[in-house]
Order: structure tokens, then C-alpha cells, then sequence
């Protein structure tokens, strides 16, 4: 592992720190254990995606687009188990 990947690697979990200081202050955040390591399994393979496309040997046009779709991609997929806003199975409805 590069120190570049574990700063990316911590940059993301520090998102974590949201859903832990909004439980604290609002009694509608409702994380338990399987909630935090669902969020931190994706933002570990959100991680790894991106260290896997900066290593591929593309222009940075191209590998700036995929990139762009790979975030939107992660986003949708925190979105849709987060909120269910596509209501399959993944979002427990």
C-alpha cells in the first residue's frame, strides 16, 4: 500500500463521521454495527476503484471521465441504501 492510497483511504472514512456525530445530535439518525461496516466495506472498495483507475495507462481526459463515473456510481449506490430512492431489495424495502 502507497501513502497516497491510505491519505484516500482515510479521506473517505472520515465520511463516516457524519452519519456518528448526526446520531448524536438527532434522534433520526439510527446507525447500528451492519450500517457502519456496509458504509466503511464501500468506501474501502470506493478506495481501491480509485487507486485501480489512476494506475491504468490512459489520457487524463479518459481517465478523469471514468472517474466522474465511477463517484456517480458510488453516490447512486449510497443513495439507493441510504434512502431506497430506486426501492430494490439492497435498500431493505
Amino acid at each position: 500500500m502507497t501513502k497516497q492510497f491510505l491519505k484516500r483511504l482515510a479521506a473517505l472514512w472520515s465520511i463516516l463521521l457524519l452519519p456518528i456525530v448526526g446520531s448524536q445530535l438527532s434522534s433520526e439518525i439510527q446507525w447500528d454495527l451492519a450500517d457502519y461496516s456496509v458504509a466503511a466495506f464501500l468506501l474501502t472498495a470506493t478506495a481501491i476503484g480509485i487507486e485501480i483507475i489512476l494506475k491504468i495507462n490512459l489520457s487524463k481526459a479518459v481517465k478523469f471521465g471514468v472517474l466522474i463515473v465511477f463517484f456517480l456510481c458510488f453516490l447512486l449506490l449510497w443513495a439507493e441504501l441510504a434512502v431506497g430512492i430506486f426501492g430494490s431489495p439492497l435498500a431493505g424495502s
